[in-house]
């Protein structure tokens, strides 16, 4: 099977933020204010305008309070296989409060990403 687009991955990319912003009943100003990014920058990005960094999407994924993860996978940053086991196990871990959980896997992430920029 072909590559995506990488236009396509980008469009996909912020079709995905938009639905999850209005999930959670935010404006893009609100979202822009929350995740510490511009309003037009957030807007260019919901529309397939911009590629966003690893960190840019990383505030995004907080602000949403959604997995970063399955933003860099969007972003072709991360390939959708990686989601791995330690990453399901944390998930799973009952007497971790959903907080702990999100800073565990934050970690987790930041060292994958640390390691694929080598």
């Amino acid at each position: 099977m072909p590559d995506k687009d990488p236009r396509e991955a980008w469009s996909d990319l912020g079709d995905y933020i938009r639905e999850q912003r209005r999930q959670a009943e935010l404006s893009v100003r609100k979202l822009a204010d929350l995740a510490n990014v511009s309003n037009p920058y957030l807007s260019q990005i919901e529309r397939g305008l911009k590629r966003p960094s690893a960190e840019i999407l990383q505030q995004i994924a907080r602000a949403l309070e959604v997995s970063s993860e399955s933003l860099y996978v969007r972003a072709g940053i991360l390939d959708e296989e990686r989601e791995s086991d330690l990453v399901a196990t944390i998930r799973a871990q009952a007497d971790l409060s959903t907080d702990q959980k999100q800073v565990l896997i934050r970690v987790y992430e930041s060292f994958l990403l640390e390691n694929d920029d080598r």
